[in-house]
């Protein structure tokens, strides 16, 4: 997974981000202030940095500036909702712009957008004996090909770039279904006890009480 370095001056919402970072398998690297950013890039390697723009010391778009020559993707996390603002986020170079508040399954899915984009994605995931490979969309169980149905691994992909994290049917709908997905949510019941027989994840695979379903992996 990706590591990431997080700035964000307000410590309750750089919490949150890492927190959720680490549940879904990235590492991460926080900063509080602008300042330290660069320091910190010429000490560790870092595949994409989640920028607040209102920074103590040198502020996001100046940290943009400074850092620029390294060419790690940036997406920016801001209050300052002006077109103004989100056109200089561009014009800087950010991958992209979120504005706050946001919803944290948003954000892991903007940064796997551009994790991929700059292919710094993970090409496989293991877990146990299963091998889930992304690209090739093929899976493994104890080595021998396992056949999934297109949206059978559509769901399996949410299920594991989400690890760790209780969806809702109607989440799960939406982001492997798609938006204008009309169909009763039961449909993911059964594509679940699909995935539970197939990939022998009757456990891993954990029923949320009233809400819907969450992939269990160890951090």
């Amino acid at each position: 997974m990706a590591h990431i370095l997080v700035v964000e001056d307000e410590q309750p919402i750089s919490d949150l981000i890492t927190m959720n970072l680490k549940l879904v398998g990235h590492t991460y690297s926080k900063a509080y202030s602008g300042s330290e950013v660069a320091g910190m890039l010429e000490q560790e390697r870092t595949d994409l940095i989640l920028l607040d723009v209102m920074l103590p010391g040198l502020d996001g778009f100046a940290v943009m500036q400074q850092i620029a020559h390294l060419q790690i993707p940036v997406i920016l996390i801001t209050a300052k909702h002006a077109l103004a603002d989100r056109i200089k986020g561009f014009e800087l170079g950010a991958e992209d712009y979120i504005i706050k508040p946001f919803e944290m399954l948003e954000l892991l899915a903007r940064i796997n957008v551009v994790l991929r984009r700059n292919e710094q994605a993970v090409p496989a995931f293991v877990c146990g004996g299963v091998e889930v490979r992304f690209a090739e969309r093929q899976v493994k169980v104890d080595s021998q090909a396992v056949d999934l149905t297109a949206r059978e691994f559509e769901l399996l992909e949410v299920l594991i770039r989400n690890r760790n994290i209780a969806l809702s049917r109607e989440k799960l709908l939406e982001l492997a279904w798609g938006y204008d997905f009309a169909g009763d949510t039961r449909t993911v019941d059964v594509h679940i006890r699909q995935l539970r027989k197939k990939l022998g994840w009757e456990e891993r695979i954990r029923t949320v009480f009233k809400l819907g379903y969450r992939l269990e992996v160890e951090v």
